[in-house]
């Protein structure tokens, strides 16, 4: 199947090995292949190379939570070899440092001044932003149909958003055969990553009917597939689903976010933690945290999804799933300490998921609610 919405999205088993095709579509003559270290390693990275007319250069100094000098030294390697598009394959580190190399190529700003501030977005020349094809080899970040990209600032040791509307993929291959090897660990962390996207943007107070509906759909997607892809990875439809609301659950996400990932970022970047495995830890404790203006939405969230006690039973459900799948329960099994809360509570305040919160929230109330996520205080 192919749909637009508005990426192009060619979905199926080996599509992957439609890449020249997709190339030929953009007219794309040199293309760079951004990925990570860890798939470099893997058979992929070499088959869609070896599916293209000519071999191409092969970029893949990108860091499980991507830097602002990942994308720099990508540009350089980009520039060098006079390439005029990107091919992005990955999980959420590949395919968002590839989108930030084509972004950023031949802009004359450095890449924080693109930060998503207001409209800084409109400081970058559109022209010369290269076309992007994504390849997602997991099912988590929903990257290939997402506007904007998550780098770590080094010097301040902060993630930011770097957004523009023309780092969308313009072709976005979802093809599930890429996925079937994947280790269980990164099966449950990137499918938690996936839940999250969905139930934030469900949970969010904006209005935007079709992201809830779009959220709402991939929830479903994952409850009937998440457990069998973990326990039963060569299953290649439940793999299959498993992409789908990964993409579902980005394209939802413009909706907003929400504290689920306005901690999660901060512990990413001081503990070096997997970032949906980390959404997947303090979920249920958000959840609980933002009950008083969400368990109504809830209630009827359980009545489709079929689970009994409402609100109750949802938050119970993604607590079970976590046991299953050996999510850590909480925030001190990841490396962070009592009273580690101080320090994280600001950078939480200050993240751009905040605003999609439910609940407002203040330093305060991130202080109890990280330390409820540190001690297991559901």
């Amino acid at each position: 199947m192919n749909w637009n919405y508005p990426t192009n999205i060619w979905f199926g088993v080996d599509r992957a090995k439609q890449i020249q095709e997709a190339c030929n579509q953009l007219n794309v003559k040199n293309p760079l292949i951004v990925t990570d270290p860890g798939l470099l390693k893997t058979p992929i990275i070499d088959q869609i190379n070896s599916d293209l007319l000519k071999k191409t250069t092969v970029y893949s100094e990108v860091q499980g939570n991507p830097t602002g000098s990942n994308v720099t030294n990508g540009v350089k390697v980009f520039l060098d070899g006079n390439h005029d598009g990107v091919i992005a394959i990955g999980g959420g580190s590949g395919m968002d440092a590839g989108k930030g190399i084509a972004f950023l190529a031949h802009q004359s700003l450095p890449l924080w001044d693109f930060e998503d501030i207001g409209d800084w977005w409109t400081k970058a020349d559109s022209s010369v932003i290269k076309p992007i094809i994504a390849i997602p080899t997991t099912a988590g970040t929903g990257s290939e149909v997402g506007r904007a990209g998550v780098f770590l600032n080094e010097d301040n040791h902060k993630k930011k958003i770097i957004f523009h509307p023309k780092m969308l993929p313009e072709i976005a291959i979802l093809d599930p055969s890429l996925t079937l090897n994947l280790p269980k660990g990164i099966t449950a962390g990137t499918g938690m990553d996936a839940l999250a996207h969905c139930i934030e943007a469900f949970s969010s107070p904006f209005y935007h009917p079709m992201a809830e509906g779009t959220a709402v759909e991939g929830l479903r997607l994952v409850k009937e597939n998440i457990q069998e892809v973990y326990h039963n990875g060569i299953n290649i439809e439940a793999r299959a689903h498993m992409l789908v609301a990964s993409m579902m659950g980005a394209a939802a996400f413009q909706k907003g976010l929400g504290a689920i990932h306005s901690i999660t970022h901060p512990v990413n970047s001081l503990y070096h933690t997997h970032h949906g495995t980390t959404n997947g830890t303090v979920m249920p404790f958000v959840l609980n945290f933002n009950r008083s203006v969400i368990e109504k939405k809830f209630d009827r969230l359980a009545k489709f999804l079929n689970i009994s006690h409402g609100f109750e039973g949802v938050v119970n459900w993604i607590i079970e799933l976590k046991k299953e799948m050996e999510i850590p329960e909480t925030l001190k099994e990841m490396g962070v300490k009592k009273g580690d809360e101080v320090k994280l509570a600001p950078l939480a305040q200050e993240d751009p998921s905040t605003g999609g919160n439910p609940l407002e929230m203040s330093e305060d109330k991130f202080q109890e609610l990280i330390l409820n996520c540190i001690e297991g205080n559901y």
